[in-house]
């Protein structure tokens, strides 16, 4: 554990509550629950990667897809590395940005399908949000 992991203490209408301090962990596997269940709060994983080929293999070993973000100068690149990725929602060089009027919701086991009424239609294909901040 790098930072984090401890309960976080707030005050409020919240106080007393189950909360954690934002944590980073690092040196476990990609098959560790950590890296492999959706976990929502503030904790994130690092995983080193060789390549391209190797993150969108690591992004897609898990059973899940709710989002993914990715961190890059290479538009171009960034593109065809999302289209490959197995998520619902991609955000390029950003995080939690998004349009409402846009789909929204995970593919695999994530999610139950997507918000905006035109993606309910039966004939829709499942579509994808790739979110670029320029």
């Amino acid at each position: 554990m790098l930072c984090g992991g401890e309960r976080a203490s707030v005050k409020g209408r919240c106080a007393g509550g189950f909360f954690v301090q934002p944590t980073l962990l690092e040196g476990l596997g990609p098959g560790c629950r950590t890296n492999q269940e959706e976990i929502f709060g503030p904790v994130a994983t690092l995983l080193p990667f060789e390549g391209a080929e190797e993150a969108v293999q690591l992004a897609n070993s898990t059973r899940y897809g709710l989002a993914a973000s990715l961190w890059t100068r290479d538009l171009s690149r960034a593109h065809k590395v999302a289209a490959r990725l197995h998520s619902g929602i991609v955000w390029v060089n950003c995080w939690m940005l998004r349009d409402l009027r846009t789909p929204f919701g995970g593919v695999k086991e994530s999610g139950v399908g997507r918000e905006a009424a035109w993606t309910r239609c039966a004939s829709s294909p499942k579509p994808k949000n790739v979110c670029v901040k320029l």
